[in-house]
């Protein structure tokens, strides 16, 4: 059983193929009434990494997993390395085997986005990559393959709790004139941090910064500040 947490379609994509590949079912692990693994399976989670650390409903699903696995796997994918987000997850979801994977960056709050030929070559590069993930979990070969970058420790001990804990503020989020009022927004956020009010959406208290309504926004009404202004948008082309 694989279970995913995904915003914007990166770490869906990655699991629905992975799960093809292994001959596994994957599911979203925010739906109610998903199944615990069944005694003797191997269970993956693949999810994304929010500041180099797991999301917080990953980390939270975790610590409430049930069931003895014969193999644990986690897959994370990242714009371009994890730091020590695949350790701090094993504290509570002990993996026999670890893999990042290179996807398109999504974190238009952060800056610009990558053109369209370089999502297209992360893409190509994930689509390779994961028949050889597959692989070695089919053979449940213990692999720790995470492409940790530059202060790994640093940033994970420091950077992700102060994002987790400062960082999720809804407070800047807005929509412009534009909002054509469609709902995607709301029906979309896994924090259910969003309810339309006239026909326009409204945030209250915090939320994961997935930035799944702001990349959603057909009209790219929803902005975050004045940081993603004329910046562009990114929702997994192959979702």
């Amino acid at each position: 059983m694989i279970y995913y947490f995904s915003g914007t379609g990166n770490s869906k994509w990655a699991a629905l193929r992975l799960a093809a590949l292994l001959g596994d079912a994957a599911v979203n692990l925010m739906d109610p009434g998903w199944e615990s693994p069944s005694a003797g399976e191997a269970v993956g989670l693949v999810f994304p990494i929010y500041a180099w650390g797991p999301p917080k409903p990953v980390a939270e699903f975790a610590k409430g997993l049930q069931g003895e696995a014969a193999f644990r796997y986690g897959v994370c994918t990242c714009g371009e390395n994890a730091g020590n987000a695949m350790e701090l997850l094993h504290k509570d979801f002990p993996m026999d085997s670890a893999y990042s994977l290179a996807m398109p960056n999504n974190y238009v709050l952060g800056s610009q986005l990558e053109s369209d030929a370089i999502v297209r070559e992360k893409l190509r590069r994930a689509k390779e990559r994961l028949p050889e993930i597959a692989g070695e979990i089919r053979a449940r070969k213990p692999c720790w393959q995470v492409e940790k970058g530059p202060q790994p420790r640093l940033r994970t001990k420091l950077i992700h709790p102060f994002f987790d804990r400062f960082a999720t503020s809804t407070q800047p989020f807005f929509a412009t004139g534009a909002c054509i009022g469609c709902g995607l927004c709301a029906r979309n956020c896994p924090a259910h941090a969003i309810t339309l009010v006239d026909n326009r959406p409204k945030w209250k208290g915090n939320c994961y910064l997935c930035t799944s309504c702001i990349n959603r926004c057909p009209v790219q009404a929803i902005q975050y500040g004045e940081k993603t202004k004329g910046r562009g948008r990114y929702v997994c082309p192959e979702e």
